[in-house]
C-alpha cells in the first residue's frame, strides 16, 4: 500500500491571511503577495509523491479549463476528463484533450527540456515552425538569470504573446514552468491560467502585465495551497478504510486513487469490470471516494 510522506493538513504552514484578502493592485503590492504566497506553498510544491502527483493533474485540469475558454472553447471539467480517461490507448483525445496533456506534462520533472519543448507546440495545435521551436529552446538562457523569478517568468510569455492571440495558452504554460525554475521547483505548478484575468492578456504594457502576473500567482498560489490540504485530508481518509478491502485489486485502486485525478471502474489485474464497480460503490459509500459524473453509465471516481 502506498505510504503518503505529506505533511498532516493541520501541520501545512498556510498563506498569510492578508494575502488572501488582498494580493496587491501595484506592482511593489502585487510581487510582495506573490512572494508571500509562493514561499508558504514552497514546502508542497516539492511534493514527489503520489499526493503531489494528483495535486498537480488537479492543477493540470483547472488549468486546461482555462486554457480552452481564453480559446473559446466550451469543455468543462466534465468533458476534459471524458476525453481523457474514457479514450482508447493511442487514441487522439481531441484538441481539449491535447490542451489537458500539454497542462499534465507541465507538472513532469523538467518541463523545459529540449525534447518536449520540441513537442510542445502540437500540444496547442499550433505548427512545428523551426522559429517557434528555437524561441522555446532559448527562453530560458536568454532572459536575465539574476531577475526576480516572476519577472522573468513574465518576460518570457510576453515573447511568446508577440506571436499573437493563438499562442496565449502555450505562453502561459512557458510562464510557469519558468517561474518553477526560478524557484527551484523541479515540478512545476499549474498556477497562472486559471487566475490571470482575460484582459491582461492584451496588456502592452510590460510593468502592468508583470503586475497582472504577480497578482494572478499570489491568488493561484493560496488556492494551490489550499487543494493540496484538502487533497491529503481525502487521501488520510482513504488509507485509513484501505485495510478494510477485500477484493481483489483493492490495494491498486487505492494507489491510483491517491495519484491518479480520476478513474473509471475497469477490470484490474485480477478482478473483473463488475468487481471493480462494487468496490468503487464501497468506496463511495464510505464517503471517501467520488463520483465524478453524475452518470449511471461510464461513471468514474476520485478523491
Amino acid at each position: 500500500m502506498t505510504i503518503l510522506n505529506a505533511p498532516p493538513p493541520d501541520r501545512l504552514p498556510p498563506p498569510p491571511r492578508w494575502v488572501r484578502l488582498h494580493a496587491g493592485a501595484g506592482l511593489e503590492e502585487a510581487l510582495f503577495a506573490a512572494g508571500a504566497a509562493l514561499a508558504a506553498l514552497d514546502p508542497v510544491a516539492r511534493d514527489t509523491g503520489p499526493l503531489g502527483q494528483l495535486w498537480r493533474r488537479r492543477l493540470a485540469l483547472a488549468g486546461a479549463v482555462a486554457n480552452c475558454r481564453l480559446e473559446g472553447r466550451r469543455e468543462e471539467e466534465g468533458q476534459l476528463r471524458d476525453a481523457w480517461v474514457l479514450r482508447a490507448p493511442g487514441d487522439d483525445p481531441g484538441p481539449a484533450g491535447r490542451r489537458l496533456a500539454a497542462w499534465r506534462q507541465l507538472g513532469e520533472p523538467r518541463a523545459l527540456n529540449r525534447d518536449r519543448v520540441a513537442r510542445l507546440p502540437a500540444f496547442f495545435d499550433l505548427p512545428a515552425e523551426p522559429a517557434l521551436t528555437a524561441v522555446l529552446t532559448d527562453l530560458g538562457a536568454r532572459l536575465p538569470g539574476r531577475a526576480l523569478p516572476p519577472r522573468r517568468a513574465a518576460e518570457a510569455a510576453a515573447v511568446l504573446l508577440r506571436r499573437g492571440p493563438d499562442h496565449r495558452g502555450l505562453a502561459l504554460w512557458v510562464a510557469d514552468a519558468v517561474l518553477a525554475q526560478g524557484l527551484g521547483w523541479d515540478r512545476p505548478l499549474p498556477l497562472l491560467p486559471s487566475h490571470l484575468p482575460r484582459a491582461a492578456l492584451r496588456e502592452e504594457d510590460p510593468e502592468a502585465w508583470l503586475t497582472a502576473c504577480a497578482a494572478a500567482w499570489a491568488k493561484g498560489a493560496v488556492a494551490a495551497h489550499d487543494l493540496y490540504a484538502d487533497l491529503a485530508r481525502r487521501a488520510a481518509r482513504l488509507l485509513a478504510v484501505a485495510p478494510k478491502l477485500r477484493g481483489r485489486d483493492a490495494a491498486a485502486a487505492v494507489n491510483e486513487l491517491l495519484r491518479e485525478d480520476a478513474l473509471a471502474a475497469r477490470a484490474g489485474a485480477t478482478a473483473s469490470d463488475r468487481a471493480a464497480r462494487r468496490l468503487f460503490d464501497r468506496l463511495t459509500g464510505l464517503g471517501v471516494v467520488r463520483e465524478l459524473t453524475g452518470r449511471p453509465t461510464f461513471r468514474l471516481y476520485g478523491l
